[in-house]
């Protein structure tokens, strides 16, 4: 699995590389962490390069690269990198282009495989979606915070699975509220629901929502699906069948105690836009982190 941990500023993204970093070292996954930094214009592009180049003599940085220092020196402290590295400090002059806007320092990880740090510069939902495509990324971790309707952008504009690490608190003992039913995306978010819960030991609640009394067979099937896949791979997990509008429902029975893992929409772009849909409509308004499946 490939996951990319999207910072934004050493003020607000504490939170998400906590959690990031620690959902990466559980699934022994290759990461990357991108800081997406303030455009920089095709006049002055040259002359950060030449800057990167000799970036200690200059003592000039490209506008971004004090959220990268501040990310190293997390991983240092928590021992995500090797020894030798941690004494050699951040290493600026290693800063690589990779392309128009993009550089990249590579580390040497200590508790993952492949690790690295990307600095991209211009507009944060382009260059993302952008990182993503090229690079083919399994799920990327973003922050939770005020700016909701950029959070809401990112789940329909990029290719991965995404994991917003919305009021996260680390001192809560979560559980996962895993939405179940029969549509094309509940197997995956099944699977993915296995992964979290064996990497984080925590026990798993399978909710099957009807807007009214009446459950059909294919959801009682996918229900019972699941909750065999759990015993299978030993998992604590419960199924609970509720009445009500699916997305308030889940909202209400999440509370600030659960991550909410469920499927993406298969809906057409033109029909969320006009209609919105159940996974847009849980993350805008939900108290705790989720997982949107694709």
């Amino acid at each position: 699995m490939k996951i990319l941990i999207a910072i934004s500023s050493k003020e607000y993204s504490g939170p998400t590389l906590d959690v990031g970093m620690n959902i990466a070292r559980a699934l022994k996954s290759s990461t990357t962490i991108v800081d997406v930094g303030q455009k920089i214009s095709e006049f002055s592009l040259k002359d950060v390069s030449m800057a990167n180049e000799v970036m200690e003599s200059w003592d000039m940085d490209r506008p971004g690269v004090d959220v990268l220092e501040w990310a190293y020196n997390y991983l240092s402290k928590n021992q995500f990198i090797e020894e030798q590295s941690i004494k050699d400090g951040f290493p600026k002059n290693l800063l690589v282009e990779r392309g128009s806007g993009r550089a990249e320092v590579l580390l040497k990880g200590s508790a993952l495989e492949n690790l690295s740090l990307i600095l991209r510069n211009g507009d944060i939902i382009k260059e993302l979606r952008d990182e993503v495509h090229n690079y083919s990324y399994d799920l990327t971790i973003i922050g939770g915070s005020g700016k909701r309707d950029m959070a809401h952008d990112m789940i329909q504009y990029i290719d991965s699975s995404i994991f917003v690490v919305n009021n996260f608190n680390k001192n809560q003992n979560y559980k996962i509220l895993l939405a179940v039913d029969d549509s094309p995306g509940t197997a995956k978010a099944v699977k993915y629901g296995v992964r979290v819960a064996q990497a984080f030991n925590i026990k798993v609640n399978i909710v099957t929502i009807s807007k009214d009394e009446h459950f059909s067979k294919s959801d009682k099937k996918a229900s019972a699906k699941a909750a065999k896949m759990m015993r299978r791979s030993g998992v604590d997990a419960e199924t609970i069948f509720k009445i009500g509008d699916p997305a308030e429902t889940i909202i209400e029975t999440s509370g600030t105690n659960h991550i909410i893992i469920m499927g993406a929409s298969s809906q057409s772009p033109i029909a969320k836009f006009f209609m919105g849909s159940k996974p847009l409509n849980v993350m805008s308004k939900c108290g705790c982190p989720i997982l949107i499946v694709k």
